[in-house]
């Protein structure tokens, strides 16, 4: 008989519950620090799994650990793994895991010791092509569990606290205190939306590991505004997550305001194997804690909250209509310039002379490919002729890999309406377009 473990990025949800090693503080300390990467509002820390350094996805939207893109980490040694089929979030089929026991994962004097992980192994489930820096996993609740964690957005630093009383007055004196709950594992809050100037509660999920603002699920009180449109929200395990975006009047939680947030509506065949927790109707994501410092205790059910000057920054979205990815790397010739100053033979030669010889060396690099990977229909992408599998040449007339992904990602989702220029590779023709961002909200 099969086994299935339903596992989900983003909204997942695991049927295992399984007492296994949780992260504690080594050495009697009272904190850890450790930086982490901040990328399209998502949080990289780095772990070592069984010995060997690996670049996780923190998500508090997950129960298990789960490593993929292992190919280039072959070195970590994995213990009593069992095969399993893995089904989730997305409209394809399940695909092939490993389950392992008996893991040791530790990071900047936090540890943990009998840590079961999931391996995906099917090599087209991959993040990093997405995020644009290598991306080997998500962990989530054991990291959480028994610790109290603080995310400082602005500073790019987890700082893990000691679970103590200690710790949460000296948070009450500079935060504000919410009440969450702790279900499957997993934090919810109870927010208000305001639609059509009524207001809604709204029971979500606090997920970090979604880039977006906010994610409703439609039904009989918060439905699909009129104006809206259909987009590219995401990548499951199962497939890519379709859904449409649209604004909404306001969020609120407590005492803070979100005027107009950009709100994202999964289609329900992308969400049809979530198992919904009582009067859940959508996720609070990346997009609006960036704007806190958050602190999260899973063990006292509270979430702080403190604002920084990301606060009151507008709501954005890629007005471009294009969804761009790694496609691989390529070997590039850069030319380097070389100063050259001629040395003194004698005292006729050893005159001041500031001419000096320019020689030049060629070095090869690899650098990244981007693909358009995704058209978003009816957009200003589509509208001018650009198609999904275009191989980006050129962008405002610079070399593409000169920017990062998310330098491109931000460019696309500019608050003005400014003149983008691509030329693209297809089918062997050089190509070149120009648009104009569109806020098509």
């Amino acid at each position: 008989m099969k086994k299935y473990f339903m596992l989900f990025f983003g909204l997942l949800a695991s049927l295992t519950l399984q007492a296994q090693g949780d992260f504690l503080i080594e050495k009697h300390s009272k904190r850890v620090t450790i930086p982490f990467k901040l990328i399209n509002n998502l949080v990289f820390i780095p772990i070592k799994v069984n010995g060997v350094e690996l670049n996780l996805l923190l998500d508090s939207g997950v129960e298990e650990t789960i490593l993929f893109s292992m190919e280039d980490k072959q070195e970590v040694t994995f213990n009593n793994v069992q095969k399993i089929k893995l089904k989730g979030l997305g409209s394809e089929e399940e695909i092939e895991g490993l389950k392992s026991t008996n893991n040791t994962l530790e990071t900047h004097g936090l540890k943990s010791i009998n840590h079961l992980v999931y391996i995906i192994l099917d090599q087209n489930f991959n993040l990093s092509s997405h995020i644009g820096i290598p991306v080997n996993g998500i962990i989530g609740y054991k990291f959480f569990k028994n610790n109290i964690v603080e995310i400082n957005y602005q500073r790019k630093k987890l700082i893990v606290h000691s679970n103590n009383e200690e710790t949460r007055k000296k948070l009450e004196k500079k935060f504000k205190m919410l009440p969450i709950t702790i279900e499957k594992s997993k934090p919810y809050i109870y927010t208000t939306a305001i639609v059509d100037s009524i207001k809604v509660p709204a029971k979500l999920l606090i997920d970090i590991g979604n880039s977006d603002a906010f994610w409703i699920f439609e039904n009989s009180k918060i439905k699909l505004p009129k104006k809206n449109f259909p987009d590219f929200l995401g990548k499951g395990f199962s497939g890519d997550i379709e859904g449409h975006r649209a604004k909404i009047d306001n969020f609120l939680i407590e005492d803070f305001n979100f005027k107009k947030p950009i709100v994202s509506f999964p289609d329900s065949s992308s969400i049809k194997n979530v198992k919904m927790v009582p009067d859940r109707i959508g996720s609070i994501g990346g997009e609006v804690l960036k704007r806190f410092t958050v602190v999260l205790d899973y063990a006292d059910k509270k979430l702080y909250l403190k604002k920084n000057n990301k606060f009151s920054d507008p709501f954005s979205y890629n007005k471009s209509g294009i969804t761009v990815q790694h496609n691989g790397l390529q070997w590039v010739q850069e030319t380097v310039h070389l100063e050259t100053v001629k040395v003194a033979t004698s005292i006729e030669e050893s005159g001041y002379n500031d001419k000096k010889d320019g020689n030049f060396k060629y070095k090869f690099s690899l650098k990244p490919v981007y693909e358009i990977v995704n058209i978003r229909k009816k957009s200003a992408a589509e509208k001018c002729g650009l198609q999904k599998g275009d191989i980006i040449v050129s962008i405002n007339n610079n070399i593409p890999y000169k920017y990062t992904l998310q330098q491109i990602n931000t460019l696309l989702k500019s608050e003005e309406d400014i003149w983008i220029t691509l030329e693209v590779e297809r089918n062997s023709l050089l190509l070149k377009f120009r648009f104009k961002l569109e806020d098509e909200l």
